[in-house]
């Protein structure tokens, strides 16, 4: 890594990026008709790499000679080529080209421009990403597209996402998208030590983000597009002269909320008024007065750094890229470190024919994780205890402790305790890299072929440490360590011919066929000192891999721009699956008609106004264990090893196996519309889809003594999402000086178990012993919660124990639970706003989700008084605060299973807003942003709970999102 960072700022300052010329020329750039100056035009002098950029004010300057052809060009707007004739100031306006709506778009295996996409496709760029502390990709467009869900799992920073494009389409397997980096599709499994394997990359290297949500869209990616693609495209190199970029930014973090739980003076009032307290009881309570979530919470303080620079080195277009991240968490110890480096080289050779594209990025991250088990003792341990003893033998921190000397069996640890004396850290190294040769045959104009070739290696180290003085119930307790070493290696190898021609001016065909090969393997380690103590099998190998082969073919025709025919083939075969099932066939169909290219809409002045439909099927084996066709061994615990005289022997038993697994197959039936006009002042889509899973691969109960175990993996079910989805984009005002621009989407989603033969419990809880208050159940939405239907009193409040006999037998037990809600939101929204007056700038993030429920696991697993004082009276426990209103005494099954703690949890949200100030040429050919943004401003819920976002509805210990503030500055020069 430091080869690579030290190559990486040799090639920034040493770069040769200097040209001769006689003559300066400055000028400005604007948009025609409304005279606003148009940032990042590429200014090229013909036949040269001599060149610009055009700054934030659309001001350039150039050196160059009578007579030179200067080439201007920007996405979305009609090129142009001045001459030269000595002139010191050239002022350009640039028309929009009409003939291309909006920006190119990376649909899989080539682009296409905006008008000839045929799929449910949505393009985010860098004006348009979030802003504020982002650590990974999908931060960038949380909110921003219709459909689309990105669900942080916790506030912890670096932690990963739920990202749900059109729902839930799997009950076993991977739910979360593909993700292509660069044309490298990522491995959808986890790094061993990294918080988020989507960390690999600086959100500030991202050019754009294109969402595929149809599987007329997905499906030439085939398999791994069971539930939508984002392909995220990094920034490249431009042949001009060097421009370089730093931004900075400091943060810090501050809880915004707290468990309810009784504090000092309402415990030591409860705990004298319970039947079990004695004497001995009241002993126990002490005059501290500790609010256990102030001493594991705290501020996160945070930085982040980026330089870059982008330009022509030798002829080479090319961009590179450092930057460092640090990151404390809310919880104190936490933290995430990161630092990376990035380059692109751009090449073209033979007169343009041959397009080379060399991306290689490195990233080292550092991670400690603070003892996440402090979170749920914080809100049990009793107030009155302090945090110190110096009598403790437990290196100082205040414990229960019985005659012995030891803590109790069931009695809570001290959160300090636990979070200082743990150590549990790790190193993660990954380096992603790919070359890209695109050659147009010298004798055939008309065929490109392509070759690409990826690797994505990681490797991670961690360890965790236990102190001897972490407070315990075992006599032998002399501390505890575990480490553990992965590697995972992703090797990519594409070929494809790309074939476009037009004929006779109105028939466009483009055509795409091709070959991939991607294989996964992984290297696993892990050691654990109390099975070694034990002298039982202490060390840990796990090796294993995986091969995807694929072929694919796509047809794109276009009759003169109005009628559109996209047809995809896409066959894949997995070694996850029996070598007779190991071939899926994906087939895609979808049409477009650009109704604005047609006469009789000439008046209405419609820049963009098209029709979509399109049907397509995808397959899913994500997240599906290698090789369950085979039997497989895994060996004993070490708590069911074999004694043999005084030794005890690690046992090996088959696992069960499923030779008749196939590929979960769903398929998209989407109707959409795409509009824009008033000069593009109001934009949009409107999308309606039905999506169908068939053969689900869930697990299965099956005959006793017919396999390895009681429950295979195996095709059991069908699923169905239907929904709207509903985009526009509203320019109010633009004027030189003054624009305003607003983003809404919303989403409406219905997400549906079809079929299903028999019923499966889910969603375990805290409380009792092997509770859960989730389904699966034909009819219902996946995830649906399970409980009883509380009954209560004539002031509402609830009666402890007392359930509503649904079934009308007189007899409360399971038969009488039923479905009630479940976490995933019917409606999901997202509203964003952008203010630019002159060198001022604002942004105003939002969103809201309605419809969606939590079960509060914290009230439902300690809200009895009977927690507070054990059996055993020799510690006490603290009690979520519903129990001064609730009264209850008993934690039962029925109790923990009770509808009277699932509730809703529909929210709006700030995600951000940022204020920035911008000024140019303090020094020559330069620009400074300095910004302010606060992250998670306010949340506006009914929902008792901490947050109500909570990814699968279950609220148990949740690690709090901070509010932050972030001061930062970008420059450019």
């Amino acid at each position: 890594m430091k080869t690579l960072i030290n190559s990486l700022l040799l090639t920034l300052f040493f770069a040769p990026a200097f040209v001769l010329a006689q003559n300066t020329v400055s000028g400005m750039v604007t948009e025609a008709g409304t005279n606003i100056p148009i940032a990042g035009v590429n200014i090229i002098v013909k036949g040269t790499t001599t060149g610009t950029v055009t700054d934030f004010d659309g001001n350039f300057s150039l050196q160059v000679n009578k007579g030179n052809i200067l080439e201007f060009s920007f996405i979305g707007f009609v090129s142009q080529e001045i001459t030269y004739n000595g002139q010191a100031i050239l002022n350009i306006e640039m028309k929009e080209d009409t003939a291309m709506l909006d920006e190119v778009v990376v649909i899989g295996y080539g682009t296409a421009k905006k008008e000839d996409v045929t799929g449910a496709a949505d393009l985010v760029t860098t004006k348009d990403f979030n802003q504020g502390p982002i650590v990974n990709a999908p931060q960038l467009i949380q909110g921003k597209v219709a459909g689309v869900s990105v669900t942080s799992s916790s506030g912890a920073p670096g932690d990963g996402q739920e990202i749900r494009i059109r729902g839930n389409s799997s009950l076993s397997l991977n739910n979360n998208p593909l993700i292509v980096l660069d044309g490298i599709p990522l491995d959808q499994g986890g790094i061993g030590g990294s918080r988020n394997p989507l960390n690999l990359v600086n959100p500030n290297d991202i050019e754009s983000m294109t969402v595929l949500k149809d599987a007329s869209a997905t499906s030439i990616y085939g398999s791994r597009a069971a539930n939508g693609v984002i392909i995220v495209t990094t920034k490249k190199g431009k042949s001009s002269d060097f421009k370089f970029n730093f931004n900075t930014l400091t943060s810090v973090g501050t809880p915004i909320a707290k468990l309810d739980v009784l504090n000092a003076e309402e415990f030591r009032q409860v705990v004298p008024t319970l039947p079990r307290a004695d004497a001995t009881t009241l002993s126990l309570l002490k005059n501290y007065d500790t609010d256990w979530q102030d001493e594991i919470y705290g501020n996160a303080y945070g930085q982040d750094h980026s330089f870059s620079a982008l330009g022509a080195a030798w002829g080479v277009p090319m961009r590179a890229s450092v930057s460092y991240t640090d990151y404390g968490g809310i919880l104190k110890r936490d933290s995430f470190k990161r630092t990376t480096g990035s380059i692109s080289l751009t090449p073209k050779l033979f007169d343009d024919h041959l397009k080379i594209e060399l991306n290689a990025r490195g990233n080292y991250t550092e991670n400690f994780f603070a003892n996440r088990d402090a979170i749920g003792s914080a809100s049990s341990y009793a107030p009155t205890e302090p945090v110190y003893d110096t009598n403790s033998p437990f290196a100082g921190y205040s414990s229960w402790t019985e005659a012995n000397g030891l803590k109790p069996s069931l009695a809570g640890t001290n959160p300090v305790a636990l979070l200082n004396l743990k150590d549990d850290e790790s190193e993660v190294r990954r380096l992603i890299m790919n070359a890209k040769l695109d050659y147009k045959l010298h004798f055939f104009e008309d065929l490109t072929a392509t070759v690409n070739v990826g690797l994505d290696k990681s490797n991670s180290h961690g360890r965790t440490n236990t102190s001897e003085f972490m407070p315990t119930t075992d006599p032998t307790w002399d501390g505890a360590n575990t480490k553990f070493e992965n590697e995972t290696t992703n090797q990519l190898f594409d070929a494809y011919l790309t074939y476009n021609n037009t004929f006779n001016e109105v028939h466009d065909i483009t055509a795409v066929a091709g070959y991939s090969y991607q294989s996964f393997e992984y290297d696993n380690y892990s050691y654990d000192s109390i099975d070694e103590a034990n002298k039982v099998t202490y060390e840990f190998i796990d090796k294993s891999k995986n091969v995807l082969l694929s072929y694919f073919g796509r047809l794109n025709y276009d009759y003169d721009g109005r009628y559109l025919v996209t047809a995809t083939l896409r066959a894949d075969a997995s070694s996850k699956l029996n070598p007779d099932d190991r071939w899926g066939y994906f087939p895609s169909i979808a049409l477009a008609w650009n109704i604005h290219n047609e006469s009789f809409l000439e008046d209405l002045n419609f820049n963009e106004l098209k029709l979509r439909v399109g049907y397509g099927e995808v397959g899913n084996v994500n997240g599906l264990p290698d090789y369950l066709f085979l039997t497989r061994y895994t060996g004993s615990q070490s708590s069911a090893n074999y004694q043999f005289g005084n030794i005890f022997y690690q046992t090996y038993r088959p696992d069960p196996i499923n030779p008749d697994l196939r590929w979960e197959v769903g398929n998209t039936l989407n109707v959409g519309i795409d509009y824009s006009f008033l000069d593009r002042r109001i934009s949009g889509s409107l999308n309606g889809y039905i999506k169908q899973t068939k053969d689900l691969i869930a697990s299965a109960t099956i005959d006793p003594f017919t396999n390895f175990g009681s429950r295979i993996e195996k095709n059991i079910g069908d699923m169905e999402n239907k929904g709207v989805e509903f985009a526009v984009n509203v320019v109010p005002i633009r004027t030189e000086d003054f624009e305003w621009s607003i983003n809404y989407n919303i989403a409406v989603n219905d997400n549906k178990i079809t079929n299903l033969p028999f019923d499966q419990q889910t969603g375990n809880i805290s409380g009792g012993t092997g509770n859960q208050v989730q389904i699966h159940t034909e009819g219902e939405a996946p995830y649906s919660f399970f409980v009883f239907e509380q009954v209560y009193d004539a002031n509402g409040k609830p009666i402890e124990g007392a359930y509503v006999d649904r079934n009308g037998d007189n007899v409360i037990n399971d038969e009488d639970k039923y479905i009630y809600k479940n976490p995933y939101a019917d409606v999901i929204m997202g509203l964003n706003t952008n203010l630019n007056y002159k060198k001022w700038d604002l942004s105003v993030i939002t969103r809201a989700n309605l419809g969606n429920y939590a079960y509060n696991n914290i009230a439902s697993a300690s809200s009895y008084s009977n927690n507070i004082i054990p059996t055993t009276n020799n510690y006490l426990t603290n009690v979520h605060s519903s129990y001064l209103d609730n009264g209850f005494v008993f934690p039962t099954d029925e109790n923990f299973r009770s509808d009277h703690f699932v509730q809703d949890a529909s929210f709006f949200k700030i995600d951000n807003i940022t204020l920035g100030y911008t000024i140019d040429d303090a020094i020559k050919n330069s620009s400074f942003r300095l910004y302010g943004s606060v992250q998670n401003l306010l949340i506006v819920t009914d929902y008792d709970g901490l947050d109500p976002e909570i990814n699968g509805g279950i609220d148990n210990n949740f690690y709090p999102r901070p509010r932050t503030f972030v001061l930062g500055l970008n420059v450019s020069f």
